[in-house]
C-alpha cells in the first residue's frame, strides 16, 4: 500500500497536549531530572508535554504572547492541562531589577486575565493549574548576582507575597494552584532544593514533579496509549491494527 493511501484510510494521529508556560523554571525543565522531563516520560504515547517556559519573562509579557500560543482552533480539544508558572521574576524589587519587576497587584491582574483567556477559548478551570513561584534563597542567589556584578535583586518575603497573590487567584478562577513556596519551606532547609537560590535543583525538580503529577494523575493516567502495543499489532495484517 502506498503510504498516500494508507494516510488517507488511517485518521489523523493526534496526541493531546499539556502545555507547560512559565519563566526560566519552565524553560530549563526538559534538562537532565527536570520536572517537565517526569510529565512527558509518565505521559509518553498519552501526552505531548508541551515546553512553553520562556526565560527571563513576567506576566505583564506572557499575558501578550499567550493569545499567540494557544488558539481557539488549538485548544479545547486537544489541551488537556496547562499550568501557569510566574512570578520568580515579577516580584524582582523594582529599584534593583525594574526591567523584569511587576507590582504586586498587576502581578494577580495579570495571572487572571490569562486565566479568563484561557476559559474564552474553552480550557475549563479544571484544566488550568497556577504554580507559585519557589521561595528565594537569599545568600545563594545573592552570590549568583554579585557573579554578574549585581546586588541582590529578590528577597523571599516579598517572593512569598506573590506567591499569596497567584493563590488567591486561583481561588478567585476556580482553578487549582501549587503553592510551591509554602510546600517547599515546610522543609526548613528548603535551600537543597534550588540550584542557585532562585531556580530549581535535582531535588526540587523532583519535589514539583511529585507534587504536580498527584495533581495530574488522576486526570491523565486513564488517557489511552496512542496506538495498539506492539504485540497486539495483527503482523499479518498491519492495516487491521494501524488504520
Amino acid at each position: 500500500m502506498a503510504l498516500a493511501e494508507a494516510g488517507a484510510r488511517g485518521r489523523l494521529l493526534r496526541w493531546p497536549r499539556v502545555v507547560l508556560f512559565g519563566d526560566s523554571i519552565t524553560e530549563y525543565s526538559f534538562q537532565e531530572n527536570g520536572w517537565g522531563a517526569y510529565l512527558a516520560e509518565r505521559l509518553v504515547r498519552k501526552c505531548d508535554v508541551v515546553n512553553r517556559g520562556i526565560s527571563g519573562y513576567n506576566t505583564r509579557w506572557a499575558k501578550l504572547i499567550l493569545p499567540r500560543l494557544i488558539t481557539e482552533s488549538t485548544s479545547a480539544d486537544s489541551i488537556v492541562a496547562v499550568t501557569i508558572f510566574f512570578g520568580a521574576n515579577d516580584s524582582a524589587l523594582k529599584e534593583l531589577n525594574p526591567k523584569q519587576h511587576v507590582p504586586l497587584e498587576e502581578y494577580a491582574a495579570n495571572l487572571k486575565s490569562m486565566v479568563q483567556y484561557l476559559k474564552s477559548v474553552d480550557i475549563t478551570a479544571d484544566r488550568i493549574i497556577l504554580i507559585t513561584p519557589p521561595p528565594l534563597q537569599e545568600s545563594a542567589w545573592e552570590k549568583a548576582c554579585l557573579a554578574k556584578g549585581e546586588k541582590l535583586n529578590r528577597c523571599n518575603a516579598t517572593t512569598g507575597q506573590y506567591a499569596q497573590a497567584c493563590v488567591q487567584v486561583a481561588r478567585e478562577c476556580g482553578t487549582d494552584v501549587l503553592d510551591l513556596w509554602t510546600l517547599m519551606q515546610k522543609n526548613q532547609d528548603f535551600s537543597s532544593y534550588l540550584s542557585d537560590g532562585l531556580h530549581l535543583s535535582t531535588k526540587g525538580n523532583s519535589f514539583l514533579a511529585a507534587q504536580l503529577w498527584s495533581r495530574l494523575e488522576n486526570k491523565l493516567s486513564a488517557l489511552p496509549s496512542l496506538l495498539p502495543y506492539w504485540r497486539d499489532v495483527d503482523h499479518t495484517n498491519p492495516e487491521a491494527s494501524l488504520l
